[in-house]
């Protein structure tokens, strides 16, 4: 039966009103669904985003409870993975341990253990994320003696492994930790390295490189092997005021403690033989440079560097001997003459 153009409209009209009706109440209905699963989800075990797990710290901080994640990633890294699923959960164990205070607290030594075996993994990016985790945990004192057990096998990777990223992740480690006496035979090989990263052109490593040294400048047992270890011949090129000032500071704080551990009694009771190439004799020597590059940093921008500079300037000119009064000070024959 035929319909006028009127009527065929006003049908259309009502066909497009049912269409859309149903359509705008299956995407709410689709909507729904979509917000429902989003709220019902869980992360996946080993995701990396910081979002989620901010997330669970907050739950746990409302609620009072155990969110179960850091178990839940400790335990599956027990598992077999491979390398980007290994790398990817060690690096939100890492977070976890850091906003989830009270769940990393009640980890076992059975768990450092466990992450501390991921540095004998053959993929890099595994040790990078293992000695992260390492460093997170390094921050409750109970877990430190045990962390203190890698010590030997994070110098190893140091010094065999030459790579910016895990001497980076390596330092930062090591600089987190009192070091046992033990260890100085294995510092004392790893000394080499240790002075050629400073010498790189990377500046994370290098900084944490020579906190490293200047920590261990202060061991009497050590300072000798670092005084004599060789260094390049343009070494005092990390003076120059065009390095960055983070830099410059940590340099500088080496030198001062260098200068104080040489001229104490105890290290000048005995007659010390540096090679020719040696860090003493690039920062100490009789051809050494080093007084025009400090004068040179007194007018630095950075008032720290200033400060640290005219610290080292001082204790290049006060040099203690056995006998002298520890108040007293004397003019050193080979930085600064008078006029300056």
């Amino acid at each position: 039966m035929g319909m006028s153009i009127p009527q065929y409209l006003g049908q259309m009209d009502i066909r497009k009103g049912v269409v859309g009706l149903a359509t705008g109440a299956g995407f709410i209905y689709l909507l729904y669904k979509a917000i429902r699963a989003g709220i019902k989800c869980q992360p996946p075990l080993y995701t990396a985003s910081p979002i989620c797990i901010a997330r669970l710290a907050v739950e746990r901080e409302r609620h009072g409870r155990d969110s179960g994640e850091l178990r839940r990633l400790l335990n599956s890294l027990e598992h077999k993975q491979d390398e980007y699923a290994k790398s990817m959960i060690l690096h939100s164990i890492t977070r976890c341990v850091y906003l989830l205070e009270a769940e990393a607290s009640s980890c076992t030594t059975d768990d450092i253990s466990l992450v501390g075996s991921m540095l004998d993994d053959k993929d890099n990016s595994v040790k990078i994320q293992a000695l992260n985790t390492l460093k997170a945990f390094s921050g409750i004192r109970k877990f430190r003696l045990k962390i203190q057990e890698h010590t030997v096998k994070v110098l190893e990777l140091i010094s065999t492994i030459w790579d910016s990223e895990l001497h980076v992740a390596s330092l930062r480690l090591l600089n987190s930790l009192p070091l046992p006496d033990y260890v100085h035979p294995q510092l004392r090989r790893v000394m080499p390295a240790l002075m050629e990263i400073l010498q790189s052109e990377y500046i994370l490593a290098q900084v944490q490189a020579i906190r490293l040294l200047s920590y261990l400048a202060q061991k009497n047992d050590l300072l000798y092997d670092i005084l004599n270890c060789q260094v390049h011949s343009n070494f005092l090129n990390l003076f120059q005021s065009t390095q960055p000032g983070s830099l410059l500071f940590e340099v500088l704080v080496f030198a001062e403690r260098l200068s104080e551990g040489r001229n104490s009694p105890h290290y000048r009771a005995v007659k010390w033989h540096y090679n020719e190439q040696s860090l003493h004799e690039a920062l100490f020597g009789d051809e050494s440079r080093l007084a025009d590059r400090l004068l040179a940093l007194v007018i630095h921008p950075e008032e720290e560097v200033q400060i640290q500079a005219c610290r080292v300037i001082v204790s290049l000119q006060c040099s203690q001997d056995v006998g002298v009064r520890p108040s007293s000070c004397r003019p050193s024959h080979s930085y600064f003459n008078s006029g300056e």
